[in-house]
Order: structure tokens, then C-alpha cells, then sequence
């Protein structure tokens, strides 16, 4: 009886979960696996992706496999506080795009106990740690990497390579602006650009 009880008062653990990788490496679409098996679990999700990503729908979570997900498009990292109470699993879309409080937001939620899943770009177009993604490596649970397939040798891809000129760190684009490279790949057509 006394077990029971202490159970009953104990606050539910929560955890941070990040799925990164280059582009085309298929986070979004291991991020729609994990919140749809929540689901099945009846468990109470909500989605949240940055306003700026509009390039398949402007409501849904969309991977390149055209696989789709509901989703509230939110302008900062603080506006996700707003919209869960009473949410069991938290997707978070395109990282990357968010303000550096989106770390700090994650943990408030996992600290209250929620399970926060978090996708996005470990990397920017130049090869370098992007936006608040490696802070939400560093406070998770669990990371894990995907890869996508080089479309130089076929190797395993870890980079994603722009393939149009321009400076600017957010360039939103699909294949006709990207490519994921290997690191070999990848240092070799950075090399061509820049000459």
C-alpha cells in the first residue's frame, strides 16, 4: 500500500531526444515514426516546426518521402511553452532555424516530464555546429545520427553541400540547391567553389 502511494506521487520522468544529420538523411522522417508510434501508444503529441519552413506545406511536418504529420508552425522557441499542457511527446521540426532558447525551452519540458524529440541539421552548408543544435546534443538523452548516401561515390553522407552560390546561412531548398556528401566529397567540391 505504501508503494503504491509513493508511485502516485512521484512526477513522471521526462528526457530530450535529438535526431541529427546532414540533409536527405531521413530525421524527418524518423521524427514522424517516433510521434506516430506515441500515438498508437495513446499518448497526447503535439508538433511544432519554425514558421519560416514553408517549403512543403505551411501546417504539416512533410520528409523528402512525402510522409506528413500536423504540426503548429511557431515563431520562437518560447512559443512552444504556450502550447503544451496536457502533451505526453513533443516533436520539434528543423532545429536548426530556432533561436538559441530552444535549448532551454526543451529542458523546462523535460523537466516537467515530458519526452521532447528533436530533429535537425547538425551542420550548416560550410561544415560548421548549426544554431542551437549542438547545445540540444550536449543536454539529451539520446542523439542519434543519420546518414544520407554521398551522390558523388556513394559513401555515407554527413554534409550538406550547396550547390548555388550565396553566403546567406539560411537558404531554404530541396535537391535542385543541395546535395549530401561524404567528407571527402564534400571537401572536394568545397575546394571548386572557392576557386
Amino acid at each position: 500500500m505504501f508503494l503504491e502511494k509513493e508511485s502516485n506521487n512521484k512526477q513522471r520522468s521526462g528526457w530530450i531526444e535529438v535526431i541529427v544529420g546532414s540533409m536527405f538523411s531521413g530525421k524527418t522522417e524518423e521524427l514522424i515514426r517516433r510521434l506516430t508510434r506515441a500515438r498508437i501508444a495513446k499518448q497526447r503529441v503535439e508538433i511544432f516546426k519554425p514558421q519560416i519552413d514553408t517549403r512543403y506545406s505551411e501546417e504539416e511536418v512533410v520528409s523528402h518521402n512525402a510522409n506528413s504529420i500536423r504540426s503548429n508552425p511557431v515563431q520562437s522557441a518560447s512559443q512552444i511553452l504556450f502550447y503544451t499542457s496536457q502533451v505526453d511527446v513533443i516533436g520539434i521540426d528543423e532545429a536548426q532555424f530556432f533561436d538559441e532558447e530552444l535549448a532551454t525551452v526543451c529542458n523546462q519540458l523535460a523537466d516537467a516530464g515530458c519526452r521532447v524529440i528533436v530533429a535537425g541539421l547538425d551542420m550548416d552548408f560550410q561544415g560548421k555546429p548549426f544554431g542551437p543544435i549542438p547545445k540540444l546534443m550536449a543536454i539529451a538523452e539520446y542523439v542519434t545520427k543519420v546518414h544520407a548516401i554521398c551522390m558523388e561515390c556513394g559513401n555515407l553522407a554527413q554534409y550538406s553541400h550547396r550547390k548555388i552560390a550565396g553566403d546567406k546561412l539560411v537558404m531554404l531548398g530541396e535537391t535542385e540547391s543541395y546535395e549530401p556528401l561524404c567528407r571527402n566529397c564534400y571537401l572536394e567540391a568545397r575546394n571548386h567553389s572557392l576557386h
